[in-house]
């Protein structure tokens, strides 16, 4: 079936019943606008309502639901019926999100309606626990222990510290004072996946909770290495919190949270794309190739509540150590063999204060300040030709913002309130620079081939504006406009003098949107279009000699699209939600070279569509082995995609089905679990190198079961 959008042209989906439901949905949401809010429905007596998610962020209050912006929440229930395990388990679960599978943990690439970093800092926001994570190789890491999450699409800088263009992923862990628990999992499948979870959550008194968490996670890999015989992608992590809240007054809140993460893997189970066939071949690589990190995470949030406002501040320190090596030319041949050594100590203040009153007039003010070191140090052993290269850079950055959001509430009209919002960033980084030629059987010999040292600033404002009308029975209705910004930088690598740095890139987001909720609360629907006009986009490119990349900014880009989320108890304990994103993002004018003209063409890593449907059952059992039976089954699709921005690459629509099926008795939950059921072969990720096209294939059918228990 074909749709055509006035804005959007032909727009070809393949799941006719979703899209006769959501506009089923939105008509009736629609007539019900005329209804009177008093209205008495015969199903009063037997009505099923969605329950929201209790919102701890300091930055808004009650739910998205109020609030002008595209937002999307999963919570705990939610994540462990989808046995999600990791941030990318969430890849194409929130309209228009999308997160490739690299092949470790050393980058997580995040897009949101396009708008996305394959390397270098991330253009998508993430907080744990307010704690912001700065760098993609920080993204990855084990879920456990969370009570939600949420996901905010579109520039968030009047909101949030870190400035962000495309959006930001806030993780929640459990709270102990409102948690009283002690809580033990374990689970194993196939490919000898185990893990082990372990939680406990305590009060001292009424006023001090403390919440001790470990959890352990073991994989043999999915993919063999045919020329060492051995799986090319196992993995061992593990992880430990520790998190304290201290009601010190009634007034006065204060969180202590610290997290330490290691993780050890061989990672990059690549194999070389045959150039006729399109068809990815096996792993076969002579050098074993690993990625291992350690990453410790702190924070002290102290919250204070007066009369008619409130004071909130963060403060988060971070670091991460890392070693990657890799057999960079990715066959049996003793060619390139490229190791990197990585250190980054962040430090950030965050301090907001805001109204708490319910006056007419809502304000909210707020500075942050950051300052990251990174040490890296990149060495190429050219074992063909008996010598190597050694790069060190030393890169710190630092920077300060102040933002300003207002709410006028009762805009000439008792419904229509207006939105207000104002950022200024101020950023600078250095960059020294040394590379070294060593020679010699142990490569002894070195001499020193290049230095640099300079450094950049930027500044910019940006402005956000949006308008807001809520019909009787809490629908609403919004339309926005803000502009997104994102920082230039250096390069590790390049190709010419004038590739060491590149340019920031800026956008203007235009989102209009409704959010629509039927009588009884028992189905919630949503509906938003988008419109981003992108300038100096930041673009991945391999370098001439195929061995790094760099990046360069395009002139400009565009990405339009839209997104509808369903979500609905039909019946008495049976929940289905459902979630389409489409998004048309393609480069308006993009000259790589004097030849090279990539105008028109589609952005790499966009998805032209995400799909998720999925269906939670539970079914009361009188039984002396039973008390509840849990079904769930969910399917996620991931639409048409193109790997680099000539667009002679791509992966046609795909999709993943999973499903769980769980029985508890008291305290013990026994489960069953499968992704992949129908064991889709796809394309998980694909890079180009040296004239060769290589590939990771996705992950194969993966079955396992678990047991829980929660003592009180």
């Amino acid at each position: 079936m074909k749709i055509k959008l006035l804005i959007f042209g032909d727009l070809s989906i393949s799941l006719f019943v979703y899209v006769k439901c959501i506009l089923a949905t939105l008509g009736y949401a629609l007539f019900a606008l005329n209804l009177s809010a008093q209205a008495t429905d015969t199903l009063a007596d037997n009505s099923i309502s969605l329950d929201e998610v209790v919102i701890q962020s300091f930055k808004y209050d009650g739910n998205f639901r109020t609030l002008p912006v595209a937002a999307s929440t999963i919570d705990k229930v939610v994540l462990q019926n989808r046995n999600v395990s990791g941030i990318k388990d969430i890849s194409s679960l929130i309209p228009n999100l999308f997160m490739p599978d690299y092949g470790s943990k050393l980058t997580s690439p995040v897009y949101i309606r396009g708008i996305g970093s394959r390397i270098n800092s991330p253009s998508v926001g993430l907080y744990v626990d307010g704690i912001p994570f700065f760098e993609k190789s920080a993204f990855d890491f084990d879920l456990n222990e969370i009570d939600y999450i949420e996901v905010l699409r579109g520039p968030q800088g009047t909101l949030f510290g870190r400035n962000t263009m495309g959006g930001i992923i806030n993780v929640y862990t459990k709270s102990p004072l409102r948690y009283n628990e002690t809580l033990i999992s374990a689970s194993g499948g196939n490919y000898a996946n185990l893990t082990g979870t372990m939680a406990h959550y305590g009060k001292i008194n009424n006023t001090v909770g403390y919440a001790l968490s470990g959890n352990y996670n073991h994989s043999g890999g999915y993919f063999t290495n045919q020329y060492t015989g051995k799986k090319a992608d196992d993995l061992n992590s593990g992880s430990g919190r520790i998190r304290l809240e201290w009601r010190i007054k009634p007034r006065l809140l204060l969180k202590l949270m610290h997290t330490v993460d290691y993780s050890e893997q061989g990672g990059y189970p690549y194999a070389q794309v045959d150039p006729t066939t399109q068809k990815t071949g096996d792993v076969n690589y002579n050098d074993y190739s690993s990625y291992q990190r350690t990453m410790s995470s702190s924070g002290i949030s102290l919250l204070y509540s007066a009369n008619k406002f409130s004071v909130n501040s963060q403060t988060a320190l971070q670091y991460l150590s890392d070693k990657q090596g890799i057999d960079q030319d990715f066959s049996t041949e003793n060619t390139y063999f490229a190791i990197q050594n990585q250190k980054q100590l962040t430090v950030s203040q965050e301090i907001n204060i805001k109204a708490t009153t319910n006056s007419r007039y809502q304000w909210l003010f707020g500075t942050f300040a950051f300052h990251q070191k990174i040490d890296n140090e990149v060495i190429l052993d050219y074992k063909a030709q008996n010598y190597s290269t050694q790069k060190l850079y030393d890169i710190p950055t630092s920077g300060i913002s102040f933002y300003h959001q207002s709410v006028l509430n009762r805009l000439l009209i008792e419904s229509l309130s207006l939105t207000l919002g104002i950022r200024y960033d101020y950023e600078n980084a250095s960059n020294y620079y040394i590379a070294y030629r060593n020679t010699g059987e142990q490569r002894e010999q070195t001499e020193q081939t290049e230095t640099f040292d300079s450094r950049l600033d930027f500044s910019q404002l940006t402005p956000k504006v949006a308008l807001r009308y809520m019909f009787p029975g809490s629908h609403t209705v919004y339309v926005s406009a803000s502009k997104g910004y994102k920082t230039g930088g250096f390069n590790s690598s390049f190709d010419s003098e004038e590739d060491r740095s590149f340019k920031p890139e800026y956008s203007w987001n235009y989102e209009t949107g409704a959010k629509l909720q039927f009588p009884q609360n028992r189905i919630k629907a949503e509906i938003c279009l988008f419109y981003i006009d992108w300038k100096s986009q930041q673009i991945y490119q391999t370098l001439s000699n195929g061995r790094g990349s760099m990046l360069k900014n395009a002139g400009r880009s565009e990405s339009k699209g839209i997104e509808l989320s369903l979500h609905g108890n039909i019946f008495k304990d049976f929940t289905l939600m459902s979630n389409w994103g489409y998004t048309h993002a393609i480069f308006k004018e993009y000259k790589q070279s004097a030849t090279i003209d990539y105008s028109g063409q589609y952005l790499p890593l966009v998805p032209s569509q995400t799909f998720a449907l999925g269906a939670d059952y539970k079914i009361p059992v009188k039984s002396e082995l039973i008390d509840l039976l849990t079904v769930n089954l969910h399917y996620t699709g991931t639409g048409k995609l193109y790997w680099n921005e000539n667009n002679r690459t791509s992966q046609p629509y795909y999709g993943l089905l999973n499903g769980k099926i769980a029985t508890s008795k008291g305290c013990t939950t026994l489960s069953i679990w499968a992704k992949n059921i129908t064991n889709t072969q796809y394309t998980a990720f694909y890079f180009e190198s040296m004239g060769n096209g290589f590939a990771q294939k996705g992950r194969p059918v993966t079955l396992g079961a678990s047991v829980s228990v929660a003592l009180d």
